[in-house]
């Protein structure tokens, strides 16, 4: 071996010495030193970790520089980066669940309090706290004394109160976010000084997002104090002064600019427009308008989020554009024209095209199969008329590999068929085609979308039945095909493969899961499943139990008549929603372990039976704010365990044979909404019920209830919009203190023994008599997980028969105080409510006219006077009812000539019957001569010749022939007197 040769040998041995010494010496010094662990160890002490992601942290683990979320400095081993994001940094519980399931997402959220231990740890430099869940707490002042911090992320973490200035000591931040503390948008964070943001000179990243920052006037002078600064989010901060006339700023730097959701409502600041550095530039929601702005020197822009603002409805704007490099551009709910469409046609770089929710209401240009680039299309809610999804998806095609990940086309007119081709969209990831009118099967191709995870084609007229090469798609999560017209069997080979399943709606089609396999565990794990209207009986389907993360089950109406397993509720301890609703399912109400998370129980329609107990007082329902039990064989006392159920806000007992009296306890709920009509409840109205100054529904009707009506529902339940105490044994006078629920729109107190007058006082009624409008919120309307639901429905009387209102509740106007012994005069005040649609007040004992202004009350449609003591004649204002499909005034003591309308005439002699009138559509006399209207009277004398002696002629004539063709007969033939009287004899048995 040479020395030359020697030498390297040996230079070369020397280098990998001196790198293993080097080595070890930075690994012995990585170990973080006692007071730094000792820290992180307090610091965890006051976390609450459900998932144990800080199982790591242990003091037996004397390397704090490998537990999770650390990272030390390898030269000094002190602890330089805390990095403990909730969700995984996703943030979003939905994002979050489809990976893990709900129950695990929450767990996710680091809670509790910040120890200032943290303040050991001199040489931080990244905190990273977002994403969890500080319950309220205050953004910890000392923070602002982590000297050498460059990253700080505490966003979406629910803290509280202000941001504290202390933060202006980072003089090294380079990142700040702060955005988003509460997932609530309606929770804000205030901050009116941000002179302390001035000192962050080296400030790159800043989120303010979700702040309230209306007080901060100044906001635009103290980012012009940061050069540095390359990301600004300031979306939903409820920004007032946009410094109109500041001509530019000095932001050489920036690249991106959020300001989107801030209603500005004003026109665009020249200023964002000066700076040219900006690549992403949202506006959305900004109600920015003219005049149209110049985005000429914009040249490096490649997003642009404008939706929510109307000065886009130009051609002259994507002139300028066509020159850019825009791969993004979002123009929902501008105003945008079809016309407007073809001045994008040179923007061939697009990846992302929202339009949205505007008014491209003919074809959709071909133009569109340029953008070959394109992944993402949203075309929804324009109402686009006169296009096949056929012709659409042709434009596509002509590229020669299609790269459309995502396409949008809900709530059009697009008709026609899913075609065949649509396989061939191999990278499509979202199919959204809801709320169209596109007919045919669902294509067999379907199968072929491999990457599809999102396929909405709820709402159109598909038929045929359901493809089971659906089975095939193991990247989808979400699945809608309700409300079509799909029929068949679908069996195991239609979920086959569909292990990332979460969310399937099949509901109101007509549909028949018929299992293959008698114990069946389907591949997936849903978190929401609508099966509405499916054949899934009669047997239960035991196979749900296996769905342990379902926060939402629909299987109503899925003709189920076994009895349920009393384990099955406690198979989901994440279950929100449930409705079995409309089945047959049988036995006794006696099933436990009813999950703390349900929020609405609907069991209505079914066949319970027994007692209430052993399921409202063994259960823990804390959250439950719905509960529906109507229409089954409930029996017994309703009990007196209500604070197990502190949230409740309706309640629907109705329609059961349940007794005794209604329950003290009910009144410390927070009720909104009672149903418990058509019972056997008997006893007095209890004070107690008082307390529910919330309430909006009371139903009362066709039960035992007694005494009088009490003063405090009136005087306290003032929110009321419907009171029904119908068909009860309720006495005494109507109290007058009703006239204080001012909103109520069906008062119904018929079928009592109420005397007394009628209130004149009931013209106070402000949406009855059209001084305030109502609204359908006032009904509370739910919308959880994709289903909305009416909270109550009605079973009223109009027309004189019983309908039952639910969807259309909101728009019924209604007075029933029919069937009582009421006295007195009809109130002229009552001709003040214009709105009402139904006023019955038969059966009772009014005297005096009909008010002659009772034709103000143009929207009745059912107007019931019948069996009263009322005289004098009807009202001419009678013929301007237009409306009225219901009508009378029979037995009473009304006379002269019915008015002449387009709807009196209309109706039946019995609408008149019993009184003195005269005229169409009674049959008159000469003259109008009053006419008793129940029947032609024989031998009615006429005015001029006396006695009709014609008649009486007929009339004897008649009953003697009559009489001889009938006893002649039997008085000659012995035979038929035996047939004849035999045959009453049997009549007679």
């Amino acid at each position: 071996m040479s020395a030359r040769s020697s030498y390297s040998c040996f230079h070369l041995f020397l280098l990998v010495v001196l790198a293993l010494f080097r080595l070890c010496s930075s690994n012995q010094n990585s170990h973080c030193n006692d007071i730094e662990r000792q820290a992180l160890l307090q610091f965890k002490h006051g976390l609450t970790d459900e998932s144990q992601r800080l199982a790591s942290w242990v003091a037996e683990n004397k390397d704090c520089c490998t537990w999770a979320g650390i990272a030390c400095d390898n030269s000094t081993g002190h602890v330089h980066r805390i990095h403990l994001p909730g969700l995984d940094g996703h943030c979003s519980i939905d994002d979050y669940y489809s990976m893990t399931g709900y129950e695990e997402a929450l767990k996710q959220k680091l809670k509790g309090d910040i120890s200032q231990s943290l303040l050991v740890l001199k040489q931080l430099k990244h905190l990273d706290l977002s994403c969890n869940n500080f319950g309220g707490i205050q953004v910890p002042k000392f923070i602002g004394s982590f000297q050498n911090l460059r990253y700080l992320n505490l966003s979406r973490s629910n803290f509280s109160g202000t941001i504290p200035p202390t933060l202006g000591n980072l003089s090294e931040l380079h990142v700040l976010s702060l955005g988003s503390f509460h997932d609530d948008p309606f929770e804000r964070t205030s901050m009116a000084n941000m002179k302390w943001l001035s000192s962050l000179g080296m400030l790159h990243h800043l989120d303010m997002s979700g702040m309230d920052l209306s007080k901060a006037t100044d906001w635009l002078q103290v980012i012009n104090t940061l050069p540095s600064l390359v990301q600004l989010h300031l979306s939903l901060c409820e920004l007032s002064n946009l410094h109109m006339y500041v001509p530019s700023v000095n932001l050489t730097s920036l690249s991106v600019l959020d300001l989107s959701y801030n209603y500005f409502n004003s026109s665009v600041p020249q200023w964002i427009f000066s700076v040219t550095s900006l690549v992403s530039l949202d506006l959305t929601a900004c109600s920015f308008h003219g005049p149209i702005p110049s985005f000429r020197n914009l040249t490096s822009l490649e997003l642009l989020h404008v939706a929510g603002n109307d000065f886009m409805n130009s051609s002259s704007i994507f002139q300028e554009l066509s020159s850019s490099n825009l791969i993004s551009l979002d123009i929902s709910y501008c105003g945008i024209s079809s016309s407007v469409l073809d001045s994008l046609q040179n923007l061939t770089n697009l990846i992302s095209l929202r339009l949205s929710e505007n008014q491209l209401t003919k074809r959709i240009p071909k133009s569109l199969g340029n953008f070959c680039n394109l992944r993402e299309i949203d075309l929804s809610e324009n109402y686009i008329g006169n296009i096949s999804l056929t012709y659409f998806l042709e434009s596509f095609f002509e590229c020669k590999s299609p790269a459309l990940e995502s396409l949008s086309l809900f709530r059009n007119y697009i008709s026609g068929i899913i075609p065949h081709s649509i396989g061939n969209l191999s990278f499509l990831r979202t199919l959204h085609l809801r709320d169209n009118q596109i007919s045919g099967p669902i294509p067999y191709s379907i199968g072929q979308l491999s990457s599809l995870e999102q396929l909405y084609v709820r709402s159109n007229r598909l038929n045929g039945s359901l493809p089971d090469s659906l089975g095939q798609l193991s990247k989808l999560t979400s699945l809608d095909f309700s409300d079509n017209l799909l029929t068949g069997v679908v069996t195991e080979a239609h979920f086959i493969k569909l292990v990332s399943l979460k969310d399937l709606d099949g509901s109101a089609n007509k549909l028949i899961l018929r299992l293959q396999v008698a114990n069946w565990i389907p591949p997936f794990q849903l978190g929401s499943l609508y099966l509405k209207s499916w054949v899934l009986g009669p047997q239960f389907p035991l196979w749900l139990q296996s769905q342990k993360d379902l926060r939402a089950l629909d299987i109503s109406n899925a003709g189920i008549s076994s009895p349920m397993p009393e384990s099955f509720l406690r198979s989901f301890s994440n279950l929100m929603f449930l409705n079995m609703s409309n089945n047959h399912i049988r036995g006794p109400l006696t099933f436990s372990g009813i999950p703390a998370t349900l929020d609405i129980i609907d069991i209505s329609s079914n066949g319970f039976g027994g007692s209430l107990h052993p399921f409202l007082c063994s259960s823990g329902a804390t959250r439950t704010f719905y509960l529906n039990l109507e229409n089954n064989h409930l029996s017994g006392d309703i009990p007196e365990c209500w604070e197990k159920w502190p949230r409740l806000k309706t309640l629907n007992l109705g329609n059961n044979t349940l007794s005794g009296e209604i329950p003290r306890t009910l009144g410390s709920l927070p009720l909104q909404h009672i149903n418990m009509r058509g019972n056997k409840i008997s006893g007095r109205l209890h004070s107690s019920l008082m307390n529910l100054t919330k309430l909006g529904i009371l139903e009362l009707g066709r039960n035992e209830l007694t005494g009088s009506i009490p003063t405090w529902i009136g005087a306290k339940l003032t929110r009321l919009r419907i009171l029904n105490l119908r068909s009860n044994r309720f006495d005494g006078n109507i109290p007058h203190e009703l006239c204080h629920i001012r909103h109520i729109q069906i008062l119904d107190l018929a079928h009592n023994n109420l005397s007394g007058n009628i209130p004149r006082c009931f013209n106070n009624f402000s949406i009855l008599s059209g001084i305030e409008s109502n609204s359908r919120d006032d009904f509370a309307y739910i919308s959880i997980v994709g289903l909305e639901s009416p909270i109550a429905g009605d079973s009223l009387v109009t027309n004189g028969r019983e309908d039952t209102y639910s969807s259309i509740l909101p728009l019924v106007m209604l007075i029933d105080l029919s069937s009582n012994n009421l006295t007195g005069y009809i109130p002229s005040e009552l001709m003040s409510l214009l709105v009402l649609k139904s006023l019955n007040l038969s059966r009772n004992q009014l005297s005096g006219s009909i008010p002659e202004k009772i034709g103000n009350m143009k929207e009745l449609i059912s107007l019931d006077l019948s069996v009263n003591m009322l005289s004098g004649e009807l009202p001419m204002s009678l013929s301007s009812l237009h409306f009225l499909s219901s009508f009378n005034v029979s037995f009473n003591n009304l006379t002269g000539r019915i008015p002449i309308g387009t709807q009196l005439q209309s109706f039946g002699v019995s609408s008149f019957f019993g009184n003195k009138l005269c005229g169409a559509p009674l049959t008159e006399a000469n003259g109008c001569e009053p006419v008793e209207a129940a029947a032609h009277t024989i031998g009615e004398k006429k005015e001029d010749d006396g006695a009709d002696w014609g008649l009486i002629i007929s009339i004897v004539v008649g009953f003697v022939s009559g009489f001889w063709m009938i006893m002649g007969p039997l008085i000659m033939r012995r035979s038929w007197r035996i047939a004849y009287f035999g045959f009453l004899s049997k009549l007679r048995i």
